[in-house]
């Protein structure tokens, strides 16, 4: 198993909602989320108001685990048996949850799970230093990256021009989607920013970029910058 830097992050096994917790990075909220489905008596139940990624994600979980996608056990060892997700005994090793996600959802690479190797976009992998490419992520969104590929990677980012133009693009969509004609009349159906990403997550979930908080930062961003623009 990989080495992190933060105690705790990465077990042999997780029980389903510790897994939740780490692949939404809610880690720091440990504690709290755990005494509440403690009070609650139920381990697939978690505050959609307080945590609403991390309800999702272990939707997932239970979801690839009744169809089979997913191996799970009693306390640390593999065990069949589909009462086990309905028990509070119920848990996921490392490795088999490692292999899921890299199957099912390729693009999210959480840390306790993936290292900054296997978490570096695999466009940078076969970039020489000498290359001129620009990588498909901006400098506010570079990867983690290891002793030795900093060199490597410091030509692929998006050119100052290139990211100006990008932010204008969606600034200017957001202004659309959430804007009215001069007569009143809305241009779209959707009547806020997350309703916005909630539907952006529904139909492409899984692509780089395509997070909550992601999109979040990057629309926060966007109208920032199309604001300031004279």
């Amino acid at each position: 198993m990989s080495r992190h830097p933060r105690s705790g992050l990465s077990k042999v096994n997780y029980s389903p909602v510790e897994a939740a917790i780490r692949w939404s990075g809610l880690l720091e909220d440990e504690i709290a989320i755990l005494q509440q489905t403690l009070l609650l008596g139920r381990l697939t139940v978690i505050s959609a108001d307080d945590w609403p990624t991390l309800q999702l994600n272990l939707d997932r979980l239970y979801d690839a685990m009744r169809h089979n996608e997913l191996a799970f056990g009693r306390t640390g060892i593999t065990d069949s048996d589909r009462a086990l997700l309905s028990g509070t005994e119920l848990t996921i090793r490392h490795v088999d949850l490692k292999r899921w996600m890299a199957t099912m959802y390729p693009a999210h690479k959480p840390s306790f799970l993936f290292d900054k190797a296997e978490r570096l976009p695999h466009e940078c992998l076969y970039q020489n230093a000498g290359g001129n490419r620009t990588a498909d992520y901006s400098h506010h969104d570079e990867p983690e990256l290891g002793d030795g590929v900093d060199k490597k990677v410091s030509p692929l980012r998006l050119t100052i021009s290139a990211e100006t133009t990008y932010l204008n693009v969606i600034g200017a969509l957001l202004t659309l989607l959430l804007g009215h004609s001069p007569s009143g009349k809305r241009y779209s159906s959707f009547r806020s920013l997350e309703s916005v990403i909630r539907a952006l997550i529904s139909h492409h979930d899984g692509r780089p970029g395509i997070t909550e908080r992601k999109l979040w930062t990057t629309f926060a961003q966007a109208k920032r910058h199309l604001s300031a623009m004279p």
